[in-house]
């Protein structure tokens, strides 16, 4: 099988970007990227990210999970634990974060550190759920080997039963972690691949350093 894919090729023309336009504080900048690309629409989830951890076996892995919320310490996801990429983080907390948002031809990457959030506050979010997905959060042995799909359907019955008609506690092994930037680098596609990239960098005094990267 092989397929020359050397003639997909785009010019860059929408936007630029530079020192002089953005904030010193890459954290406004993405608040004012991210309500951008949402008033442009043309993307489905904007808040779709690609999270990449290194797992037991030494390899990097990536996978797109979806961003709940960003504040001043950083990004905010939720998920099992125990799964692949909990057991990960739990060994190995760097981590790296993704955005693509094609409809600015933009992207942003963050380099950070993952940390589980207070219970409370994975309580909290959990608790916004709807029904249906509070209890695939609990059928849901993430990244196990199961036998069938109608193993986790089957599950499923039991638990609506179950929960029919009181509360659905959050499970232990379920929840959020924020990951704490140490980089944050934007990317704006511009013409003949020269495109924009500023990084920003947190020192030791916790201030930011902004420097222009090569394309």
């Amino acid at each position: 099988m092989q397929k020359d894919l050397g003639g997909y090729r785009k010019s860059y023309e929408k936007s630029a970007l530079s020192e002089q336009s953005i904030s010193a504080n890459p954290l406004e900048v993405f608040q004012k990227w991210f309500h951008e690309v949402e008033a442009a629409e043309g993307v489905d989830e904007p808040n779709a990210m690609t999270l990449s951890t290194i797992g037991a076996d030494g390899f990097p892995k990536s996978r797109v999970v979806l961003l709940k919320q960003y504040t001043h310490e950083g990004f905010v996801f939720y998920t099992n634990y125990e799964s692949e990429k909990g057991k990960a983080i739990a060994q190995n907390p760097h981590t790296c974060i993704s955005f693509f948002w094609p409809n600015l031809e933009r992207q942003v990457i963050v380099k950070g550190t993952a940390e589980k959030i207070a219970p409370n506050l994975s309580d909290g979010y959990f608790a916004s759920r709807p029904t249906g997905s509070k209890l695939g959060a609990i059928v849901s042995k993430q990244s196990t080997v199961i036998a069938s799909r109608n193993e986790l359907e089957d599950s499923l019955k039991v638990l609506e039963q179950e929960y029919q008609n009181g509360e659905i506690p959050r499970p232990d092994f379920w929840g959020g972690y924020l990951v704490r930037p140490v980089s944050i680098e934007f990317w704006q596609g511009r013409p003949n691949r020269l495109h924009d990239r500023i990084r920003f960098t947190i020192q030791a005094d916790l201030a930011w350093k902004m420097e222009r990267l090569a394309p």
